[in-house]
């Protein structure tokens, strides 16, 4: 199977199984979606989750988030990954989107990407989600399946992300991007599969004797 037929093959698979792609990080607004995509770097959603109720009481808006101290925001994420730097990260967002945006999130790549904490993943995922922008973000679920189903080289992210938007009509990545990372979760996740144990992988590559070493991004 040619690479472009495994991408249709591929997209009509994730299309049956996920019809509805609802976002795994819960939000309000695009300024609590742009916190949580921030706090779930080297972090599960799931935890993300179990925080950002009482962050978002005590800091709803930009203009009540910058206004709280650093240790308070970090007294409410304490538990998360890399909770002090998030913390200054949080706080410093707030008053930058007060200064330089009007409170409000900026709706483009490189004003989001020039925000402490933001990089070009997180930018993407709020452009997608909160704007409906088409973008491919890629973290480490769509990095490792995109190696498994031989859609990508994956060298880097930015490969992965390069040729993953080749393969891929435009107006499908939003929704792809949701899905690849639904299916690495409940079916080819790090140690649940090397690329010849969940159906996908196994239809796919019927054949296939070794396992597939993911390469870092």
């Amino acid at each position: 199977m040619r690479k472009k037929e495994r991408a249709v093959w591929v997209m009509a698979r994730l299309n049956a199984q996920y019809p509805e792609t609802p976002v795994p990080l819960d939000h309000n607004d695009s300024f609590t979606l742009l916190i949580a995509v921030l706090l779930s770097a080297q972090c599960t959603d799931k935890k993300v989750n179990e925080v950002t109720p009482d962050l978002f009481r005590i800091g709803p808006d930009p203009e009540a988030m910058a206004s709280l101290d650093e240790s308070e925001i970090l007294a409410t994420i304490r538990q998360l990954g890399l909770a002090k730097t998030k913390a200054k990260n949080v706080r410093r967002l707030a008053q930058l989107l007060l200064e330089r945006h009007d409170g409000e999130v900026p709706a483009s790549f490189e004003e989001l990407e020039a925000l402490p904490g933001v990089g070009h993943k997180t930018a993407s995922v709020v452009m997608a989600q909160a704007f409906g922008v088409p973008a491919f973000p890629v973290d480490t679920h769509i990095h490792r399946l995109a190696q498994r189903w031989g859609l990508s080289r994956g060298e880097s992210v930015v490969q992965t992300e390069r040729d993953l938007k080749a393969l891929f009509p435009r107006e499908e990545w939003n929704r792809l991007h949701l899905q690849i990372i639904f299916w690495g979760r409940e079916f080819c996740s790090a140690r649940g599969c090397d690329g010849r144990a969940c159906s996908m992988c196994r239809e796919l590559y019927p054949n296939r004797r070794n396992p597939v070493v993911t390469r870092k991004a």
